[in-house]
């Protein structure tokens, strides 16, 4: 994918650390999420951050180039991914290192 994955949202899904996140929607609305990291998905064009958001209290996909702030917190992440939080087929998913 073309954009990059911002290291500080790498290192907190490694980590398994809780994100704040200063967040752009798609019209350019900006709010503040807390969320939990739990996965990256990635296409052609862009990388996306899988998390638990606190504010929607459920899983959302955030483009990290709509990622306008980042920031790490002490709070361990205590949710985990599973298969059936995205409408994606199993087959379709892989694991990937971010190096």
């Amino acid at each position: 994918p073309g954009s990059p994955v911002p290291a500080v949202v790498a290192d907190a899904v490694a980590a398994g650390r809780v994100l704040r996140l200063g967040y752009a929607d798609r019209g350019g609305a900006d709010s503040l999420r807390d969320v939990e990291p739990l996965a990256y998905l990635g296409n052609s064009v862009h990388w996306y951050l899988v998390a638990w958001c606190r504010l929607r209290d459920g899983v959302r996909c955030f483009r990290t180039d709509r990622i306008r702030a980042v920031r790490p917190l002490a709070e361990p992440v205590t949710r985990e991914w599973r298969p059936g939080d995205l409408d994606v087929p199993v087959d379709r998913v892989r694991p990937l290192t971010l190096v």
